[in-house]
């Protein structure tokens, strides 16, 4: 008769695996740059600058002014297809795609 901890060992094993989202607004790659900009590139190829120089600086900025904290902003990764920062901060991949699908880039304003 398996224990109560065999028991639970085996419901973890037969979780499914991790999804990998494959929306072409997904990000797949993100690099801080300088100036609060960031390089993304989604799932489809489609490559474009997100900018936010006049986001982090505003009085406007709300959660976004942690940003400020350059060694925070380079913290920056892809998690599950969007752009996130420790401390829960994250940007829409959705809307950044279809910006930089039509400007080339992505300014996100206060």
């Amino acid at each position: 008769m398996p224990t109560e901890a065999a028991a639970q060992d085996d419901r973890a094993t037969s979780v499914a695996p991790a999804i990998r989202p494959t929306a072409p607004w997904r990000v797949r790659e993100v690099t801080a740059l300088p100036d609060d900009r960031l390089f993304v590139r989604f799932v489809d190829g489609l490559t474009g600058i997100v900018d936010l120089s006049a986001l982090i600086p505003s009085p406007n900025a709300g959660v976004f002014t942690r940003l400020r904290d350059r060694a925070l902003f380079e913290q920056v990764r892809v998690e599950l297809g969007a752009v996130v920062w420790p401390a829960e901060l994250d940007l829409a991949p959705g809307a950044m795609h279809a910006a930089i699908k039509a400007h080339g880039e992505c300014r996100i304003a206060p």
